[in-house]
């Protein structure tokens, strides 16, 4: 198996940290805030940790984890944008 960070999951996993750790910096709702970034942090984390086993079940169990993570921190991207955290091209964007 691959070095996690030549996995493609691995590599959108932490564009997608990096561009909510930015949008978030100035969110005064940190419980809010808190979460998104644990989730997102949450799904990179998951799939570089199931790679390191060199077991194929082992990384599809950590795969369904992060894919757990990314419902989390889709559900909240739909919160952000009600929240007005987000401007709808941000939204989209994350969706994306």
């Amino acid at each position: 198996m691959a070095y996690f960070e030549e996995l493609a999951s691995w590599q959108k996993a932490k564009e997608l940290t990096l561009y909510i750790y930015s949008l978030m910096q100035d969110v005064k709702d940190y419980g809010f805030r808190d979460q998104i970034q644990r989730a997102s942090v949450s799904i990179m984390n998951n799939i570089a940790e199931g790679s390191d086993y060199n077991s194929t079940q082992m990384f599809i169990k950590f795969l369904k984890i992060a894919k757990g993570s990314c419902a989390e921190v889709r559900s909240m991207i739909y919160l952000c944008k009600e929240l007005n955290y987000c401007t709808d091209i941000q939204f989209d964007d994350l969706l994306n």
